[in-house]
Parts: C-alpha cells; sequence; structure tokens
C-alpha cells in the first residue's frame, strides 16, 4: 500500500509563477540567452576573388600541378547565419556548413576549416587562410579527394 502526503505548503511558499514580475523576468532572460546564443556566432562575410586555380589527382594517387591562375571576380559570402558558404559564379556552388572546425595558427598561417556539402551532396572541406608571412595574403580553399580549388579573395 502506497501512502502519499497531500499536505499543502507551508504559508511562506509562494510559487514563483505567482509573483507578478517573475513571469516577465523568466521570458526576458530566456529572450537575452536566445539572443545572445543567435547573435554571438551568426556573421556574414563577403570576399571577393581576384583569381583561382585547380590542381587535380592524378591516376597514379598523386596531386598534379596547381593551374595557372585564371582571373575571377566572383563574391563569396561565408553566411554563419545559414550555415553555408556560397560562391556566386556563372554557376551558382552552394556548400551547406555541417561541422565548425577548430583555427589553427602556426608561424606561417591562420586556418579556419569547414566540412560541407556542395549543391550534389558530395563532401568537401572549405579552408580560409590567412598566410601571415605573404602580407596576410588570404586565400579560400575548397578541398575534395581528387580535386582542390583556390580562390585568391580580399574584402
Amino acid at each position: 500500500m502506497i501512502f502519499m502526503c497531500l499536505s499543502p505548503p507551508p504559508p511562506e511558499f509562494v510559487p514563483l509563477a505567482q509573483i507578478p514580475f517573475m513571469n516577465s523576468f523568466r521570458f526576458f532572460s530566456l529572450f537575452l540567452f536566445v539572443l545572445t546564443t543567435v547573435s554571438g556566432h551568426a556573421q556574414v562575410y563577403r570576399f571577393k576573388a581576384s583569381s583561382y586555380s585547380v590542381i587535380e589527382m592524378q591516376p597514379n594517387g598523386k596531386w598534379g600541378k596547381w593551374s595557372e591562375p585564371v582571373q575571377s571576380n566572383v563574391v563569396i559570402t561565408l553566411d554563419g547565419k545559414k550555415d553555408r558558404i556560397i560562391i556566386d559564379s556563372s554557376e551558382m556552388q552552394l556548400f551547406k556548413i555541417e561541422t565548425y572546425l577548430e583555427k589553427v595558427s602556426n608561424e606561417t598561417d591562420d586556418i579556419v576549416s569547414f566540412d560541407c556539402r556542395d549543391n550534389e551532396g558530395s563532401l568537401c572541406t572549405i579552408q580560409i587562410v590567412t598566410r601571415k608571412k605573404q602580407n596576410n595574403r588570404r586565400q579560400i580553399y575548397i578541398n575534395y579527394h581528387d580535386v582542390k580549388f583556390v580562390y585568391n579573395i580580399y574584402d
């Protein structure tokens, strides 16, 4: 047999929901938490590419040579709000960011990487590289298992 004690709470106990300002305070606190969480990481960055190059995997499993740079004026957008990277070329390339990877810094480079899926569902890694010893020149690499693209970019 189970006995339950259903005695009323002590008279000094008042549920928080019955205190007039507590509902507003809880709502306001939740609102601030959501606002700072969402806006803290969601930014949009736009870059312009001055040129791009391509390198392909050879049948022997080794990388070939980078192509000669081709002039370009495409706009590349990193949209943290929508977790995507867009390359606005003649054929728009859309990459859905699946994972934001750790930033890697060494003596020569700062590298920010993202694991992504392209328009066709193929996996790739996109890296934004700042070359410290080259006047902070920036590049965006799109790395697939068999081909890599590099865009030389500026703000």
